[in-house]
């Protein structure tokens, strides 16, 4: 049964407000005050808010359903390229040979998909969530086979700390990291 709009409008804006919050909140633990303010703000444009609310369905990505329906989603292509917390906005056509190219990624801005994934899978996974999701979201994903390898590897690394040691210990040392990267590149 098709829900009525008024029902996605707000469970949408409800989901994407709780998931905007909680990647906040792990920002700010990790030291991206910044990044976690400034999180997800283009959900709340037109083009990504509205396809929310028309594939709205609570327990998924709508992303997943409108790319069902179309073959693909004007929400994620918008999304992608004003985000870099997604490794998909550091692909782009190679100068010297012409194809498609995944770039690393800066570690502030994987950190930041980190706390992405983590809230993501909180979010959708309610009560079934473990410190394993997010781990294995991306291991099952196409995600590490299509990233630059430095990308992927990284990402792995903290999603395995979290799965093995916990958020709390994983984030304490990603925050650490964060600050010795930037130390390294002043």
């Amino acid at each position: 049964m098709k829900k009525s709009f008024l029902f996605r409008l707000w469970g949408h804006f409800k989901t994407i407000t709780s998931h905007k919050l909680l990647v906040t909140k792990y920002c700010f633990k990790i030291g991206l005050y910044k990044q976690g303010l400034c999180h997800d703000l283009s959900k709340y444009s037109p083009v990504e808010f509205f396809a929310g609310v028309r594939y709205y369905q609570g327990n998924r990505s709508p992303i997943d359903k409108e790319k069902e329906v179309n073959g693909y989603s004007m929400g994620w292509l918008h999304h992608k390229g004003a985000n870099p917390h997604h490794w998909e906005y550091w692909v782009d056509v190679n100068k010297t040979t012409h194809l498609l190219t995944a770039n690393p990624m800066k570690l502030n801005y994987i950190a930041e998909s980190i706390c992405d994934r983590i809230s993501a899978s909180r979010i959708y996974q309610k009560e079934k969530y473990t410190q394993a999701s997010a781990y294995n979201y991306f291991m099952n994903g196409l995600d590490r086979t299509l990233m630059h390898p430095d990308t992927a590897a990284t990402y792995e690394k903290y999603l395995e700390l979290i799965k093995n040691i916990g958020e709390k210990e994983a984030l304490k040392i990603l925050k650490n990291d964060i600050k010795e990267y930037r130390k390294q590149k002043s």
